[in-house]
């Protein structure tokens, strides 16, 4: 029982690890912005696509090592998809800001559909492969089973959270990022460029929801059109959870999530003597966030965005 409890705590801290960095990208926007990104899945969806299309690419040109391509690959997925959320965020979002806070949620849902059809008809709404990053080996820890993909997703994950929470709170841009969270008009008089805050969270936010794209897939080995669609609403729910606005919370929401499916997956059937099967898995993240919703709207660690964001100002 150990040994079955250690891989699915693995499991579980590796599938919350992607959903907190899908997360991330709905926080980091709401917290500037008051915006639900509900584009925010397709960029997740885009990052395996556009990885696969440069990896390709590098090979047919002779490319170098593996690890190399793997690496350029990967960089410049986040790079892409990170200037296609300035684009739209830019386009699709900021004619917007004057008409309140509907209109740029709506704009939001029409950019998921255009993103999302795009993408069925240009590759086809079939799933594809996605080629292997790690090799897939096992590894014994404790008496459990684990994969060296998992070890590596986690692995990755917790870097780049630990990475964008340096950059927040350590670098002159990440001041201009938590300066504008608290209000437009004070960070305007104090000489920081709001729109440039802005679409710095709108490079950041897609270009972490392409790495998590490009770690579950390569964790289940394929890609498809529509996997942004429910991922999305989970890692929503993950934002919800640890206190939308919250960097720290989007994190700890994702664990969180990922814990409480994994595990209500795993040993509800046990409990229930077969009654809840595993095919409850999606019910479980629904359900947390419909509790959330009823019992603690604001999260774990609280909605920590002011009010004046929720106005916005023409002038920017």
């Amino acid at each position: 029982m150990f040994d079955y409890f250690l891989q699915q705590l693995i499991f579980a801290l590796a599938i919350g690890a992607i959903y907190g960095l899908i997360a991330l990208g709905y926080t980091m926007v709401y917290g500037v912005m008051r915006l639900i990104n509900f584009a925010h899945g397709e960029f997740f969806m885009l990052g395996p696509y556009v990885y696969t299309f440069i990896f390709s690419g590098l090979i047919g040109l002779g490319g170098l090592a593996p690890v190399l391509d793997s690496v350029i690959a990967i960089v410049a997925s986040f790079v892409i998809v990170g200037l296609l959320g300035v684009a739209i965020e830019r386009f699709a979002y900021r004619p917007l800001r004057a008409y309140g806070r509907l209109a740029p949620m709506l704009s939001a849902l029409g950019m998921s559909i255009v993103l999302q059809s795009a993408v069925r008809v240009t590759v086809g709404p079939q799933p594809v492969h996605f080629p292997a990053i790690v090799p897939s080996a096992p590894i014994e820890s404790l008496g459990g089973m684990v994969t060296t993909v998992q070890v590596g997703i986690l692995a990755a994950a917790v870097l780049l959270m630990v990475g964008l929470t340096l950059f927040v709170n350590g670098t002159r841009l990440g001041i201009w990022i938590r300066a504008a969270s608290e209000s437009w008009t004070t960070s305007s008089l104090l000489g920081i460029r709001v729109n440039r805050a802005v679409s710095l969270v709108f490079f950041i936010g897609p270009g972490l929801g392409a790495m998590a794209g490009i770690m579950y897939a390569s964790y289940y080995g394929i890609m498809q059109p529509t996997m942004g669609s429910v991922i999305g609403l989970k890692a929503f729910t993950a934002a919800i959870l640890g206190g939308i606005g919250s960097i720290p919370g989007a994190m700890l929401g994702g664990f969180l999530l990922g814990a409480i499916e994994v595990f209500g997956t795993a040993f509800l059937p046990i409990l229930s003597f077969g009654y809840i099967g595993t095919e409850y898995r999606d019910v479980f993240a629904f359900a947390v966030l419909i509790l959330v919703l009823l019992f603690k709207p604001a999260g774990l660690l609280g909605e920590t965005v002011s009010e004046e964001t929720t106005v916005a100002k023409k002038d920017y």
